[in-house]
C-alpha cells in the first residue's frame, strides 16, 4: 500500500488537549505535530485524517469505520486514556493501523478518588455540603460512620483494584474481592468465590471491571437486592456495568445508603449544560463527570506512555502494547557499520503467506525474522542486510502485491 522510511516526515494529529509532554516527545522525534484542544467536527476530522500518519485522541473523538476509510496514510492511533471503545479496532487492524492506549497509568488516581468517595459517603459530606451552600445548618451524626473496621468489597482485582485494596487497608478497612481470575491477594484481602457472596457481605462495593458483554448490567436489580441494607455502591469503571434506574430506585427507597458514580452509559462529547441521569437528586449520591483518571500526574504518565509507544511503532515497527494488533518486537543486531533494512508486513492470517514472503526474501541475507497473529491479522518483522537500493524497491513491490497484503512498510 505504501513505503515508509525513517527519513520520511511523519505527520501527527493530536486532539482533545492531549498532555503537553506527549506533544514535546513527538516533536523531539522530528515529527510534524498539529495540536487541537478539542475534538473536531466529523467533516473536519475526515479531511485532516487523510494526510496524517498518527492520530492521538482521548475519549470524545469517535474513529468509526466511516472515518477510518478516509485514513489513507494512517499507521497508528494513540488513545491517551484507558479505554479504546471510541475506536473501531477491527477496522483499524484490517487497514494496518495499530491502536495503543495507557491502561494502567491512572490507576493510582482512580484508587485515591474511590477512597475519597468512601469517606465522603460514610459521612454524608455531599448532602451536608449542598445544605450549607443553600444556607441550612444541619449538624447531625445519625447514619454517619467511620470507615475503620468496615468492609470494602472490590469487584475486579486488577491494577486499580489492588491499589485500592492497599489504600483501604491502610485506612483500617477490611477488604474482600471478587475476580474471574485467580489473583494473589495483597495484605489481608480475602477473595470470595462468587460475586453474590461479596455483595451480601460488604459495607462498600467498588466496581473496577472492563466493559464487555459479560459485564453489561453486572449490577442490576437482583444484585442490588443482595447488597446489605444501608450499604454503598461506587462505580468508577464503565457506565454500562450498572443498571442506573435500578440503582436510583434503591437509593430513593433507602435500601442503599449512598452511591458514587463517575461513569454513565451515555456521556456527552463536550462540556456544558444538558446532561441528565435518573441519579440526579438521589440522597447521598455523588455524581462526577468521568474524572477518575483526571489528575495532572495521570495525564502526564499517559502522555509519556502512549507517545513512546507511537514513536516505537512508527520508527521501529514494534507493536508491544497494541490493543488490536499482534504484539511483535524484534531487537536489531546491526552494528554501526552495517546497513539493515527492516520489513514490516501486515497481512491477512491465511495459510501460505510466510512461504510466499520467505521465497521473496530467500536470495537476500535475512538476519532476523519474527511473525505473530491476532485473529485474522498477522504481522511479520524481518531485518536483512541489503546494499542495493534497486533490490529494496523490488522486494517492497513483490511483498506489497501478495494477495494477503494489508500494509507493507520498509524502514531503511
Amino acid at each position: 500500500m505504501g513505503i515508509a522510511k525513517r527519513q520520511q516526515q511523519i505527520r501527527v494529529l493530536l486532539l482533545e488537549n492531549v498532555n503537553e509532554v506527549a506533544v514535546e516527545h513527538l516533536k523531539a522525534q522530528g515529527f510534524e505535530v498539529e495540536f487541537h484542544t478539542k475534538a473536531l467536527p466529523e467533516d473536519v476530522l475526515k479531511e485532516k485524517i487523510r494526510n496524517v500518519h498518527v492520530v492521538g485522541i482521548r475519549s470524545k473523538t469517535l474513529l468509526t469505520a466511516d472515518i477510518l476509510k478516509e485514513a489513507k496514510q494512517l499507521l497508528a492511533i494513540g488513545c491517551f486514556c484507558i479505554g479504546t471503545n471510541q475506536v473501531d479496532l477491527e477496522t483499524a487492524a484490517k487497514q494496518g493501523i495499530a491502536v495503543f492506549n495507557s491502561p494502567f497509568s491512572n490507576s493510582r488516581s482512580v484508587a485515591e478518588l474511590v477512597i475519597a468517595e468512601v469517606v465522603t459517603l460514610a459521612r454524608q459530606l455531599g448532602d451536608r455540603n449542598k445544605e450549607i451552600h443553600a444556607g441550612t445548618w444541619n449538624k447531625v451524626s445519625a447514619n454517619c460512620y467511620e470507615i475503620r473496621g468496615k468492609t470494602l468489597g472490590i469487584v475486579g482485582y486488577g491494577h486499580i483494584g489492588t491499589q485500592l485494596s492497599v489504600l483501604a487497608e491502610a485506612m483500617g478497612m477490611q477488604v474482600m474481592f471478587y475476580d474471574v481470575l485467580q489473583i494473589m491477594p495483597l495484605g489481608t484481602a480475602r477473595p470470595t468465590r462468587t460475586l453474590d457472596a461479596l455483595l451480601s457481605s460488604a459495607d462498600f462495593v467498588s466496581l473496577h471491571v472492563p466493559e464487555t458483554p459479560e459485564t453489561k448490567n453486572l449490577i442490576g436489580e437482583q444484585q442490588i437486592k443482595l447488597m446489605r441494607k444501608g450499604s454503598y455502591l461506587i462505580n468508577a469503571s464503565r457506565g454500562t456495568v450498572v443498571d442506573i434506574p435500578a440503582l436510583a430506585a434503591a437509593l430513593r427507597s433507602g435500601h442503599l445508603a449512598g452511591a458514587a458514580v463517575d461513569v454513565y452509559p451515555t456521556e456527552p462529547f463536550k462540556n456544558g449544560e444538558g446532561f441528565d441521569t435518573p441519579l440526579r437528586g438521589c440522597p447521598n449520591t455523588l455524581l462526577t463527570p468521568h474524572i477518575g483518571g483526571s489528575t495532572e500526574e495521570a495525564q502526564r504518565a499517559i502522555g509519556v506512555e502512549v507517545s513512546a509507544a507511537l514513536v516505537r511503532f512508527v520508527e521501529t515497527g514494534t507493536s508491544l502494547g497494541a490493543v488490536n494488533y499482534p504484539e511483535v518486537d524484534l531487537r536489531s543486531s546491526a552494528t554501526p557499520d552495517q546497513r539493515l533494512v527492516r520489513i514490516l508486513h501486515t497481512h491477512h492470517n491465511v495459510p501460505g503467506v510466510l512461504k510466499e514472503i520467505n521465497n521473496i526474501l530467500a536470495p537476500h541475507n535475512v538476519e532476523k525474522q519474527i511473525c505473530d497473529n491476532r485473529g485474522d491479522i498477522a504481522y511479520l518483522m524481518a531485518d536483512m542486510r541489503l546494499d542495493n537500493e534497486e533490490d529494496l524497491g523490488h522486494i517492497f513491490e513483490k511483498i506489497s502485491l501478495t494477495p494477503a497484503n494489508i500494509l507493507t512498510r520498509l524502514l531503511d
